[in-house]
């Protein structure tokens, strides 16, 4: 993971630990875990992550969700199948590509 996306990966998990509601925590979670997509660690530590959260929240369907993603994120960062863009979240199809906000895009742009 170059420097400048760890940086900006980074940055949402820290924001997401300020935050003061569960909207902003998955919000800063789903921008980390686009981050983090091409990369096999920093992906799986993403899901880990929200299903932390999840299971803090006592969210059984995030929770189940993260646990499946935890099972494929690795492989499928490692094999470069995974859908750009996703959230990763539960209740977004697991192989549905998403649009990447224009900053994010800006960050993992090739350099």
């Amino acid at each position: 993971m170059p420097d400048t996306v760890r940086a900006a990966f980074e940055t949402e998990l820290a924001a997401a630990r300020a935050a003061t509601t569960s909207a902003q925590r998955w919000a800063a979670l789903e921008r980390a875990h686009i981050l983090s997509q091409p990369w096999a660690w920093p992906h799986t530590r993403a899901h880990a992550v929200m299903l932390a959260l999840a299971w803090r929240e006592h969210d059984r369907r995030e929770a189940a969700g993260q646990v499946v993603r935890l099972l494929v994120a690795a492989p499928g960062s490692a094999l470069g199948r995974y859908p750009e863009g996703n959230t990763g979240r539960a209740r977004v199809p697991l192989t549905r590509p998403m649009p990447i906000p224009d900053d994010l895009a800006d960050i993992l742009a090739p350099r």
